[in-house]
């Protein structure tokens, strides 16, 4: 009974770690127009709309948060091999990852924005510099908190993978929870204000994003003060119940039967998937229409 009292604890406090973790990533990925939204920047010069967004994408989420988190976890690894404090350890190790991230960052918006140049799109000096130091210190958060994670789960939990490889796993599985939980509030709500709810982008809107700010031309700022309201938190909650309901049904099931934790695991599915299809349906009759009403036909004479 301790163990599994011990276990729920050390259980709590990952879910609360990837909580930090997935609010952090989404607020970078927003910022730096990585998400889904990051093909409507890159192709709004095309259309002739100029901006300042940064867009610091080249691959989705899921692969560079997979190669951070891991780069991240693969050093702290290394450093704990030489007798280093851990807390230390992913320290330095997740400090050492962000400037792989940064110089990710700085060459991904030049490269894009240079692809640009013949549709006008100048290189922002002081959005470079501005944007890429505040995505640094978010995927700072985000890879500390979930390299953090992974040693708790290895260290009190007992997991056989090496730091490394659940590094790997769990930033993809962080990089998914943001790009598939957070993206819609920047890209959809923030980017496309002047769509309909829930329409998506038409194809005669495409590239055609908000552009100008409250005061001024927008920038990525703007974005992430949005999305830290509404995306961040949505996607901080969505990876700490993964963490949570993972770590929990193997924790207090698997003792009882080797197929406990597996029906638990579905059954969990099942009730989210039920609740998801309701506030669905709710918000379509609440919010909606996703799309423009069709205009009545004319009454024949």
């Amino acid at each position: 009974m301790e163990e599994i009292v011990f276990g729920i604890g050390i259980t709590a406090l990952a879910g609360a770690l990837a909580t930090v973790a997935g609010a952090a990533e989404d607020t970078e990925s927003d910022i730096g127009s990585q998400g889904d939204p990051n093909s409507q920047v890159q192709l709004a010069p095309q259309m002739g709309y100029i901006h300042r967004i940064f867009n610091k994408a080249v691959a989705g989420e899921p692969p560079a948060y997979g190669l951070w988190v891991a780069l991240g976890a693969g050093l702290a690894w290394a450093f704990m091999a030489m007798q280093i404090n851990p807390i230390l350890a992913i320290v330095l190790g997740s400090a050492l990852a962000v400037f792989v991230q940064g110089v990710y960052a700085t060459t991904a918006y030049l490269g894009r924005t240079a692809s640009l140049a013949k549709f006008g799109q100048p290189v922002y000096i002081d959005i470079l510099k501005s944007m890429t130091t505040v995505t640094m210190a978010h995927a700072f958060v985000a890879i500390f908190t979930t390299v953090a994670m992974c040693h708790l789960m290895i260290a009190a939990l007992g997991h056989p993978f090496p730091l490394p490889l659940m590094g790997l796993v769990w930033g993809i599985a962080l990089g998914a929870a943001g790009s598939a939980t957070g993206n819609p509030f920047y890209g959809k709500e923030r980017q496309y204000q002047e769509q309909k709810f829930g329409a998506g982008v038409p194809i005669s809107a495409s590239g055609n994003i908000v552009r100008y700010a409250e005061a001024g031309q927008r920038n990525s700022l703007d974005n992430g003060f949005f999305s830290a309201k509404l995306g961040g938190p949505a996607s901080g909650i969505c990876f700490g119940l993964i963490v949570f309901f993972e770590l929990w049904r193997t924790v207090v099931f698997e003792e009882l039967n080797i197929w406990g934790p597996i029906i638990v695991g579905i059954v969990v599915i099942l009730v989210f998937a039920i609740i998801d299809r309701y506030i669905e349906v709710w918000a379509r009759k609440n919010f909606g229409p996703y799309t423009a009403p069709e205009a009545p036909e004319e009454a024949s004479s």
